[in-house]
């Protein structure tokens, strides 16, 4: 059996970004997808324009809309705008057109693709990684990347992500038309949302729109806040597809590497826990996964805890501040709305949080202050 530099488990966002960046290093790499051909994906697909700086190769193609402005609302009402610098966009893009670009980037580099390939059995032999699909094929290499999404069941099995896991249920429609949505604008809102928001992004000929609950599972009734929400965007009320998840968000520092072995994206349980942004950190673990499985496969480190500590500093600390406004802000989400997002300064800031020029960490404690004492 030849044995491959990378094993890959799942061609998303992460993985594909780990593939190319493994690939365009000369490493021997292959990425498992367990679907035949690329689904839609029930995702916002909001990103950050500063993640062009993660890729040697322009992002721009597969980008549907670049967002300018941002209306928040309370009950459909009560607007609040934020306008993005220029400098600092951003992007809307279809989760399953990016996913297959970074994937045949990846290809280009040399990265090896193989579809229908169900993982049901990881194992570690001696000093490799054995993979096994569902139909009995066996793959071995160096190192593996676990990057199958917030269904995966790999990370527990190796003791890997948060101890317990923490899940945003949503509720995804993609509908033809903008409606009455302008273009270059996204939409959040809340009030209609127990314990979270809605939220109504641009594609090119059509829209995203969701409904996300972030404290409890399954306590909102989606459809009949997309009833309530659907006419105030200009579509009929029971329009649309309904697609439902379990998105793992952050839940606290946790070990995301073990013995040739890494676990990025949503199986890292990555996903914001305030505005459910997985994109962003998908992207920066696939790459950051690749740059230190490049160092340790070079024999320049001995393990991989450079990964976790690189994780837990760029993208963690700040999580660990979101998460906590996320718990004040989704209990008492009327106060929240009115000092969080109506002060004359918030909009600029979530502005800056949106485009990835600002953390939570940054914002936190005079936002968790205001909001317990308005409730004292």
């Amino acid at each position: 059996m030849s044995i491959r530099d990378v094993l890959i488990i799942g061609a998303g966002a992460a993985g594909s970004s780990a593939a190319f960046h493994l690939a365009n290093s000369g490493r021997r790499v292959t990425l498992l997808e367990k679907e035949k051909s690329p689904a839609t994906k029930p995702c916002g697909g909001g990103m950050a324009a500063a993640v062009q700086e993660w890729f040697p190769f322009e992002l721009q193609p597969v980008v549907d809309e670049v967002i300018e402005r941002v209306d928040f609302s309370w009950c459909l009402g009560d607007k609040v705008v934020a306008e993005l610098p220029g400098s600092a966009p951003f992007w809307i893009v279809r989760r399953e057109k990016l996913d297959s670009y970074i994937a045949e980037q990846a290809t280009y580099q040399g990265a090896e693709r193989l579809n229908d390939f169900y993982v049901s059995n990881i194992h570690r032999e001696g000093e490799h990684w054995q993979v096994t699909s569902e139909s009995g094929k066996q793959l071995e290499a160096r190192a593996v990347v676990i990057a199958d999404g917030s269904s995966s069941p790999w990370p527990t099995t190796f003791g890997l992500g948060p101890r317990v896991l923490h899940h945003a249920s949503t509720l995804s429609v993609r509908l033809e038309g903008r409606g009455n949505l302008e273009s270059g604008t996204a939409r959040f809102e809340f009030g209609l949302v127990h314990h979270g928001f809605a939220w109504a992004f641009p594609i090119q000929g059509g829209i995203n729109i969701g409904v996300g609950t972030f404290i409890g599972r399954n306590s909102t009734d989606s459809d009949l806040i997309l009833k309530k929400l659907l006419p105030s965007l200009g579509f009929e009320s029971n329009a649309g597809e309904r697609q439902h998840a379990q998105l793992r968000v952050w839940n606290g520092h946790s070990k995301l590497n073990g013995p040739g072995l890494l676990v990025v994206g949503d199986a890292a349980s990555l996903s914001d826990p305030f505005l459910a942004e997985g994109l962003r950190p998908a992207l920066m673990s696939g790459c950051a996964a690749a740059h230190n499985l490049n160092k340790w496969l070079d024999g320049e480190t001995n393990s991989l805890d450079k990964y976790t500590q690189t994780m837990r500093k760029q993208w963690g600390e700040s999580m660990a501040w979101g998460r906590r406004i996320a718990q004040v802000f989704y209990r008492f989400p009327k106060v929240g709305y009115q000092l969080g997002i109506k002060r004359p300064t918030a909009p600029q800031r979530i502005a800056q949080i949106l485009s990835g020029h600002m953390g939570y960490g940054d914002i936190a404690q005079r936002v968790i202050k205001r909001l317990l004492l308005q409730r004292s």
